[in-house]
């Protein structure tokens, strides 16, 4: 489950509750945050489908403490 940016979810991040940070290119704030499952993956394919893009690019960075920022359409950061 995909779940979107706010001091809550940010706090969640901060205490690692969350696995991957969902991040837009040329974006300071990050979108939000999710578990990295393959339903997690898909639902990003889906919401980026209904605002019309066909082929989403996901760029996965792994970080030393196991999580992973996850960079969406667009250049790797």
């Amino acid at each position: 489950m995909i779940h979107p940016y706010s001091n809550a979810t940010q706090t969640k991040w901060n205490r690692g509750e969350f696995r991957v940070q969902l991040n837009l290119p040329n974006n300071s704030r990050p979108m939000g945050y999710c578990d990295g499952s393959a339903a997690d993956e898909a639902e990003l394919r889906a919401m980026a489908e209904e605002e019309g893009v066909h082929a989403l690019a996901i760029h996965k960075k792994f970080l030393k403490t196991g999580r992973e920022v996850w960079t969406l359409g667009g250049p790797a950061a």
